[in-house]
């Protein structure tokens, strides 16, 4: 059965796709089946695995989503000339790999998911029940949520096991946090029958020349929350490089992207296997 691996942090901007996105990528190579989930309207982790182009053509063919998966049919289209029931099969996208024959599969989202909020009664596990129907043809399942306190982070806690929270260390960087704590007692709280645990905090978008004293006071905050709460903090950190939002628009793992440098793929590489051994997948 899959190990199911969700990306939230109550503050946006902080890398949960690049994350998503690079793990996926990474857990393939590494000879892993892998489905992804994104499950944000923005639809980043859709386009940083498909690609704008396929991503386009995707919604011009009006293909299900993870929309559908949450709304549990598949609504009338140019290309039907009914509702259906939803087969979770159909939402999920087979993508094309990068020197690997294990699978890295898609579910996408697209912008009209921002309706589930309006009307949320009734969606928190259908995200999970899907997953159930197709966890044993994978080995990870990562889910890249919204910045938000929402159906769609119940729907997430749901369907995971663990929790990997991105944090930007800069002003401010523990904003999410609070939230976040809340969130998850208040969830663990509700279901004592379901168990999810966070793995750890990792920091992204830290750099050699910018961890000055604002950063450092960030990252040590950081720390203080974690030890008082009982979080692990990732060693390795996923420093900034140019290459990863190259990555993220040519679809790429980080090590196959042009003029990545090596030291680059070597962190990402440290950063995946001290995640991989925290979960259990190693």
């Amino acid at each position: 059965m899959a190990v199911v691996v969700s990306l939230i942090n109550m503050k946006g901007g902080v890398g949960k796709t690049t994350i998503a996105a690079q793990l996926a990528h990474s857990a393939q190579m590494d000879k892993y089946r892998v489905l992804a989930i994104d499950l944000d309207p923005q639809s980043n982790l859709s386009h940083a695995l498909m690609g704008a182009r396929e991503y386009v053509s995707h919604l011009q063919h009006d293909k299900p989503t993870v929309a559908q998966v949450l709304d549990n049919y598949i609504p009338t289209s140019p290309f039907s000339g009914s509702p259906r029931p939803l087969d979770v099969n159909e939402v999920i996208v087979s993508l094309r790999t990068h020197q690997s024959v294990y699978p890295l599969n898609l579910i996408p989202s697209r912008l009209e998911l921002s309706r589930t909020l309006k009307n949320p009664m009734g969606k928190e596990r259908r995200l999970a029940k899907c997953l159930a129907k197709v966890s044993d043809q994978y080995d990870l399942i990562l889910i890249d949520c919204a910045p938000t306190e929402s159906v769609l982070t119940q729907a997430t806690y749901f369907a995971s096991r663990y929790v990997i929270v991105p944090i930007k260390p800069e002003f401010m960087a523990t904003i999410g946090l609070p939230l976040l704590v809340r969130s998850i007692e208040e969830f663990r709280l509700e279901n004592d029958d379901h168990q999810i645990d966070i793995a750890g905090l990792c920091f992204v978008e830290s750099s050699y020349y910018n961890d000055g004293p604002e950063a450092q006071a960030s990252k040590n905050e950081v720390k203080k929350q974690a030890l008082q709460h009982d979080w692990y903090v990732f060693d390795s950190e996923i420093r900034h490089s140019a290459s990863y939002p190259r990555a993220s628009r040519e679809a790429l793992p980080i090590a196959a992207t042009p003029y990545c440098q090596f030291q680059v793929s070597e962190e990402f590489n440290e950063f995946k296997d001290e995640v991989f051994k925290i979960i259990g997948l190693i």
